[in-house]
């Protein structure tokens, strides 16, 4: 058994080493063509905005302040990607860089005062013009098929919304 795990042990070793001696380039080896930067699809940035529209409808309906204004500000930044990394997007009629700035700005101002003042009422009004202007825009760059709600149900139950006790 004690020389089986000798083996064992020394053939991962072997192997660890081959790998990383294969990543490595040796003193021969040309510099490598520059990589180009990975930049996320307009899919993927819009899957993050979907997930932060969720988390501050429940932090803003939990009185977590702190953390709708976070929410706020990472929907805030998420549209200027867009607007930066994917200007134009094909089959859109109304390019992104000319529908985010016109309709997205206004509800979220609404929503960083509701936020200032902890006020859940006009919170709760702020969102439901924050989700009227995401379809609006949708609909603008012929994505009319992609409609976004109030969420219903909690799709992250290992987060706590209520705000910390301090």
């Amino acid at each position: 058994m004690r020389g089986r795990r000798h083996w064992t042990l020394a053939g991962a070793a072997v192997w660890t080493i081959a790998v990383l001696a294969c990543g490595r380039p040796g003193p021969q080896t040309a510099t490598p063509a520059a990589v180009e930067p990975f930049v996320p699809g307009l899919g993927e940035i819009m899957s993050l905005q979907q997930m932060r529209h969720v988390k501050l409808w429940f932090a803003g309906q939990a009185g977590n302040w702190k953390l709708a204004s976070y929410e706020v500000d990472e929907l805030g930044e998420g549209f200027d990607d867009v607007v930066r990394l994917h200007p134009t997007h094909k089959d859109s009629p109304v390019a992104p860089k000319d529908a985010i700035p016109r309709m997205l700005p206004a509800p979220l101002d609404a929503l960083r005062k509701a936020i200032e003042k902890q006020d859940v009422a006009a919170f709760s009004v702020a969102y439901d013009a924050l989700t009227t202007a995401c379809n609006g825009c949708h609909i603008a760059t012929n994505f009319a098929f992609n409609r976004v709600q109030r969420p219903t149900s909690n799709p992250y139950p290992n987060q706590i919304f209520e705000p910390a006790r301090q």
